[in-house]
């Protein structure tokens, strides 16, 4: 990538289909905002919201899948936001990411309402666990916001009966029927483990704003073979390799 800023990382993203800037040393983004972006079932000329964009790793997949989306992504931190401008620029896709915080929504964002809201929060409760050193990494992994925080923003952005989908652990699901439950049905929930008899350590929940269809609980996702070391590329399972390379959708 031409005139690289300093401190980044290009790396490829979809068997080399997308380059995403990142920085060095701040919070990376792995495998989890592209089985994210796998999972969204949209078509062309529909709109979609992420919340915490972070360099648009989620939401640039989404856009390469299927092309013609309206996609706006929220980043509260500006560096951030600027390489998410840059990764959208150099993958030829059309994205506009403003900087704000979902707390305090930004007047551009105030009056839209969207097909998709789509977030990948932080994980970690900032009370139960010590904030990583580096900034970026901080507020990508440790939750100052609360989940119904994350939830109520994301449900205000819906159109009437629109989608809102989202990755986290598997300990959320408790919280996450209680907050769901009183403003979305449909929901549905898709187990990702990373071997075969293991339990899961992240789910991806997906639900409808304001209707009254029941609960489903879809087989699980395995990430990886039996055998080999979880970062090498050849022990994905086939399904994962699908998504993580070929771009495939992981249907909800």
């Amino acid at each position: 990538m031409n005139n690289q800023p300093e401190n980044t990382t290009c790396d490829a993203f979809l068997g080399g289909a997308l380059h995403i800037l990142q920085p060095k040393n701040g919070y990376r983004a792995a495998t989890d905002p592209v089985f994210l972006a796998a999972s969204i079932s949209a078509s062309a000329g529909q709109s979609v919201l992420e919340l915490g964009c972070g360099v648009g790793v989620a939401m640039l997949c989404l856009g390469h899948r299927i092309p013609g989306l309206k996609i706006t992504g929220l980043e509260i931190q500006p560096d951030y936001a600027e390489l998410a401008r840059q990764n959208a620029r150099y993958n030829k896709i059309d994205a506009e990411i403003i900087t704000g915080n979902l707390e305090e929504m930004p007047n551009k964002l105030r009056d839209q309402a969207y097909d998709h809201v789509i977030f990948n929060p932080p994980f970690y409760d900032a009370l139960k666990v010590s904030a990583p050193e580096n900034d970026g990494k901080s507020q990508a992994h440790v939750m100052n916001l609360s989940f119904d925080n994350w939830v109520f923003a994301g449900m205000k952005r819906l159109k009437p009966k629109g989608r809102l989908t989202f990755i986290h652990r598997t300990e959320i699901l408790p919280q996450a029927f209680i907050a769901l439950s009183r403003v979305a049905g449909d929901i549905t929930i898709k187990p990702l483990i990373s071997r075969k008899d293991q339990p899961a350590k992240r789910v991806i929940i997906t639900c409808r704003k304001g209707t009254k269809g029941p609960a489903v609980l879809l087989s699980a996702l395995v990430i990886h073979k039996d055998n080999g070391h979880a970062q090498d590329m050849g022990t994905y399972s086939d399904a994962a390799q699908s998504v993580l390379r070929d771009a495939y959708a992981l249907p909800l």
